[in-house]
């Protein structure tokens, strides 16, 4: 068998639906600028589908700084992996103001969030090590524990009682090999919207040796009294022993950054492989980064619309019988049941005839038999938008129970 034949006879369970689902569901085209309303197949449409949460992505100050770092720099330099030639006092000063806002000793900018994670857990953990982590772990935590030669176990979403026992197994057997172990969550479920356990979590490590790491990727920015995440929001900070956050959601651009101890961060600076053998993050990205991080630490206005606007998408969902799910973050899942035959109808009647895009996420990504279109408040949406929107749900919701959108199509709607 030729290694390629796999590709043209199996796509995947996603890949299956292309030629259906490309350029409509799957790789749609959004255009025009960042906002609220954006141009979908010629036509506006109101958009909850980007994680640009605060805004920022189109903020004048962000956009002047971005185009004078770029106008200044290049998208070239600095040139070479940050270890060999890539590195200025300008990374230096992004990771200085990013640990003192997360409230940490030191931290480390990354030049992706995804690789980062993966290359942070490879990182940290040998073959005697025992890695715990929650069932609903973002992608990039489950493919770096692929690259971990030793022991994991996972607990049900935020099951601590499931989680203890897991902690239980795993310091059996580190009290054989040596090692420790790494326990891993989410500081906010980009899916659901529920928040990591985190008061729970920390708290069993007064009876059990272990490292916390969360993925913090839509708590920064948008939780705690500042914006400083998740841990700041439940007041565990202290407890947590690495932060990691992207700068793709809140901040509206690319990279991320890890933050804890400064011993612990160095050791990660020189056994990072993501980061050792890239190129460095260039030089506009990390100005770029500066202005963005300005912002969200000395406006709060942004923060303070987003959730204006969380509050009553969520309250007017809900006031209509819609299932959000625990949702205690800005995503805002709307759960309804049916085929995947439904949520393509659903998903076509609210671009189509209510000019309303959102993310519909199906079978194989959640169980069969549901259907969950995931919204996405931002500072810049208005209560205009919501009012318009969870009118439109209430509509389609009336739809679906009454059999407006068939269990079977006999022929594609896109």
């Amino acid at each position: 068998m030729d290694l390629f034949d796999k590709c043209e006879v199996n796509l995947g369970p996603l890949g299956q639906y292309y030629k259906q689902a490309e350029g409509y569901y799957m790789f749609p085209k959004l255009e025009g600028e960042l906002s609220n309303r954006m141009m979908f197949m010629g036509k506006e449409r109101l958009v909850w589908s980007l994680n640009n949460y605060l805004g920022l992505g189109n903020h004048p100050e962000v956009r002047k700084a971005d185009a004078e770092a770029a106008k200044e720099w290049g998208l070239a330099y600095p040139m070479g992996a940050r270890a060999m030639s890539g590195h200025t006092k300008y990374h230096e000063e992004l990771e200085r103001q990013l640990a003192d806002f997360v409230g940490r000793p030191a931290a480390y900018l990354l030049n992706y969030g995804y690789q980062g994670m993966v290359s942070i857990i490879e990182a940290l953990v040998n073959r005697k090590d025992v890695i715990v982590y929650d069932s609903e772990a973002h992608a990039c935590i489950i493919d770096g524990m692929r690259l971990h030669f030793g022991k994991r176990f996972v607990y049900p979403h935020n099951d601590m009682e499931n989680l203890e026992k897991q902690l239980k197994h795993a310091t059996r057997i580190v009290e054989k090999t040596g090692g420790g172990i790494l326990v891993i969550t989410e500081g906010v479920y980009g899916m659901a919207g529920d928040l990591g356990n985190l008061p729970a979590i920390t708290a069993l490590k007064e009876k059990y040796n272990f490292r916390l790491l969360i993925d913090d990727a839509h708590g920064f920015g948008t939780m705690g009294p500042t914006g400083a995440g998740t841990d700041e929001h439940f007041g565990v900070r202290d407890k947590v022993d690495l932060y990691f956050g992207t700068f793709a959601k809140s901040m509206a651009g690319i990279g991320a950054f890890v933050a804890g101890d400064a011993k612990v961060i160095k050791y990660l600076q020189y056994n990072m492989r993501s980061q050792i053998f890239a190129k460095s993050l260039p030089m506009p990205m990390v100005i770029g980064a500066m202005k963005r991080l300005e912002l969200l630490r000395t406006d709060p206005s942004h923060r303070e619309k987003l959730w204006t606007v969380v509050r009553a998408l969520q309250s007017g969902l809900k006031e209509n019988g819609f299932d959000l799910g625990k949702t205690e973050s800005p995503v805002t899942p709307v759960i309804l049941h049916g085929t995947v035959a439904q949520a393509t109808q659903i998903t076509y009647d609210l671009r189509e005839n209510y000019n309303i895009f959102c993310s519909i996420v199906v079978y194989p990504v959640i169980p069969k038999g549901m259907i969950l279109l995931r919204l996405i408040p931002t500072a810049v949406h208005t209560l205009e938008d919501v009012e318009e929107t969870v009118k439109a749900f209430a509509e389609i919701k009336h739809k679906l129970e009454h059999n407006g959108y068939p269990e079977e199509l006999k022929e594609q709607t896109a």
